[in-house]
């Protein structure tokens, strides 16, 4: 069968391996479509812990279950599924176990034709998606799931900031913040994301590479009860300055690396939170599938490749203009 691996640090190869063989506990998944994540560059180049060499990579997939390793699973042959890619999350909600992974890395992923995985980790697929849709959902999804709703708490009716809107947690925190009745606002660094993100209902847009500080606008509304960021960097002062009294901001990343100073007077004065936060747990993974369910949400969809194109795709995970999810059929 095709498969995306890691040869080495830089070099990823489209190379035909053997199809998994069912064992018991697991079954055989025929991947009818894959998604592209940040993670997945990041592992290429070697920047993630782990890493391995000769894994085939990859998070992100939903296709239709083809056999099974025990006769009581049975009845998943056939089945339309979406996989959760958490690998020995452990016994606490709270926190990950020492023993945590993620598909892909250092475990055999979905870049391939074919996945074997535990039955544990197959849902089954919301029935408004199509497969290119549910691929687009898994790692994105839950961790924009887990960092709005477990971190930051958010209720209907709150004002908050989605940074680096197009991305593809960004997309989700902000496709999941709207279903939950919040005031949604984003910033970006482009002004077609910007236009996408307005069209789409956001509140308010921000570009800023023009607009290196926030329109006075926002605080005249009140502030922000929470803002979602990636990046990290010195824009944290910059949303700790726009927060109400009581807020947070909830970071999953640090693209922009670390702040050179923190503004910890005004975060004790008006006693905000600065959490972190992860891909969430497994019992998120299907609150999340049934919070996608109930508001019919769809994921954005940049664009959709045929699995040939995976190795030249790499490189536009990091397109400026790209909006939503790169998705691959299988």
């Amino acid at each position: 069968m095709k498969a995306l691996v890691l040869r080495e640090a830089g070099k990823i190869e489209l190379t035909e391996i053997p199809k998994p063989v069912v064992t018991a506990g697991k079954v055989l998944v025929k991947i009818k479509a894959a998604g592209l994540n940040r993670r997945d560059d990041w592992i290429r180049e070697g920047k993630y812990p782990n890493i391995k060499f000769g894994v085939t990579m990859g998070s992100d997939g939903a296709g239709v279950v083809e056999a099974v390793g025990d006769e009581k699973d049975q009845p998943w042959v056939g089945k339309e599924v979406v996989i959760n890619p958490n690998i020995d999350w452990g016994s606490d909600p709270e926190v990950q176990s020492g023993k945590y992974t993620i598909l892909g890395m250092p475990v055999d992923g979905t870049f391939a034709e074919y996945i074997s995985v535990p039955v544990d980790r197959l849902h089954h697929k919301p029935f408004h998606l199509d497969f290119l849709q549910a691929a687009a959902l898994p790692l994105g999804g839950l961790t924009a799931f887990r960092a709005l709703f477990r971190r930051g708490e958010l209720r209907a009716g709150q004002n908050v900031l989605i940074s680096g809107f197009g991305g593809g947690v960004a997309q989700f925190a902000f496709l999941f913040a709207q279903a939950a009745g919040a005031n949604v606002y984003v910033s970006s660094g482009s002004d077609e994301k910007i236009d996408k993100a307005l069209k789409l209902g956001a509140k308010g847009a921000y570009n800023y590479k023009k607009q290196p500080t926030y329109p006075e606008l926002w605080k005249t509304k009140g502030g922000f009860d929470l803002v979602i960021d990636s990046a990290g960097g010195d824009q944290i002062n910059n949303f700790i300055k726009v927060l109400k009294p009581k807020g947070k901001i909830v970071f999953y990343g640090a693209t922009n690396g670390l702040p050179a100073k923190l503004d910890m007077y005004r975060m004790f004065w008006n006693q905000l939170s600065l959490l972190g936060s992860t891909m969430g747990n497994d019992n998120e993974f299907s609150e999340m599938l049934t919070f996608v369910s109930k508001h019919q949400i769809r994921p954005l969809i940049d664009s959709i490749r045929p699995f040939s194109k995976i190795v030249e795709s790499y490189p536009d995970i990091t397109r400026p203009n790209k909006a939503g999810k790169i998705v691959f059929q299988v």
